[in-house]
């Protein structure tokens, strides 16, 4: 066991300085996903992150769908651990397990395209959505229960040991990945630009039988509109701003707008920014971030022409002002205190 490191403690706003890896909740608390792994959802969030560099170095296919390269060795690499386990958590995330990435060979030694399907799933037929509740407290845990417990078949670790078949009698995709020759070399990730971008949802295709397209373009919205919620923790910020809902919830559906726009750029502050670009932002707000545009947009004393533009800029630049602006806020407190004010 490793000694400990003797880490220090947050400060203020230092946490907002480091970037971050995101799993979405959605992959923890739907039952759809509850087979797979937590090991091939971490693997998934690393790939989501992969996206945003796709997005800037122009990665899509003819169908302006996004695709990533990251090979087995940048798993491995990044999870510590060998080729048999990156195999396996890829396969469980591939078509023939559970969907959430498709893999696609190009042949002649170039690398393997993957597309990283989009994770909100529409609700099961004949399940009304409800807000989600909070899991009833573990039971406390004595040797009696811990004796007694069934074991849960769906807890069961999966064997970290290599397979049965030897190597080279394995696939192509068991063996290690080819090198990238891709005319553009800058596919390291970059950990000081992390980014989530989900897929934009396909337009929409051929509706079955008695459902409208209004209506899949409903269904649409109410899945980003409960996933944003779920983001920014919507039900504490009206806690603790009971005055502002209605403001708040017309942030949610702002947000909500532009997820579901099929435009492919979006003006944000009189520049026309990259739809994709803009709908990452969006779903990378946090509750801090919202309480910031707020608390910011409340002060404001200026007359705004195009308040729907001018919170649209507010929520975009947020991730990137919050922390300059309570610093501001800090320095302008100790100047007072300072001069006696």
């Amino acid at each position: 066991m490793p000694s400990n490191l003797n880490l220090d403690y947050y400060y203020g706003n230092e946490a907002e300085q480091y970037s971050f890896y995101r799993i979405p909740k959605a992959l923890l608390t739907d039952p759809r996903y509850k087979s797979v792994s937590i090991e091939a959802k971490v693997l998934y969030g690393l790939l989501l992150d992969r996206m945003g560099l796709s997005v800037k170095n122009g990665w899509m296919d003819s169908d302006k769908r996004v695709y990533i390269y990251f090979t087995q060795e940048d798993a491995m690499n990044l999870m510590s651990c060998g080729k048999d386990k990156a195999t396996k958590l890829f396969r469980e995330l591939d078509k023939d397990g559970i969907g959430l990435i498709e893999r696609k060979k190009q042949g002649q030694g170039r690398p393997t395209r993957i597309y990283v399907k989009n994770f909100i799933l529409p609700p099961e037929p004949g399940q009304p959505q409800q807000p989600e509740q909070a899991p009833p407290p573990p039971a406390p845990q004595t040797a009696e229960n811990q004796r007694s417990r069934p074991l849960d078949s769906a807890a069961v670790l999966t064997a970290e040991i290599p397979q049965s078949a030897p190597l080279e009698m394995r696939g192509l995709d068991g063996g290690f990945s080819a090198p990238n020759k891709t005319e553009k070399k800058n596919t390291d990730l970059n950990d000081t630009d992390p980014s989530i971008f989900p897929p934009t949802p396909a337009p929409l295709a051929s509706p079955p039988a008695g459902q409208s397209k209004s209506r899949m373009r409903m269904d649409e919205m109410d899945r980003y509109r409960e996933l944003i919620k779920e983001n920014i923790d919507f039900d504490l910020l009206l806690q603790e701003h009971p005055y502002d809902e209605e403001t708040l919830a017309g942030y949610v559906e702002l947000m909500v707008e532009v997820c579901c726009s099929r435009r492919d750029f979006i003006r944000i502050a009189g520049e026309e920014m990259a739809a994709g670009v803009v709908k990452s932002r969006f779903l990378k707000l946090n509750h801090e971030h919202i309480a910031y545009v707020l608390d910011s947009l409340s002060q404001n004393t200026t007359l705004v022409k195009n308040i729907k533009a001018y919170t649209l800029a507010a929520l975009y630049n947020a991730p990137t002002t919050i922390s300059q602006y309570y610093a501001s806020l800090v320095s302008h407190d100790l100047a007072q205190d300072a001069a006696g004010i």
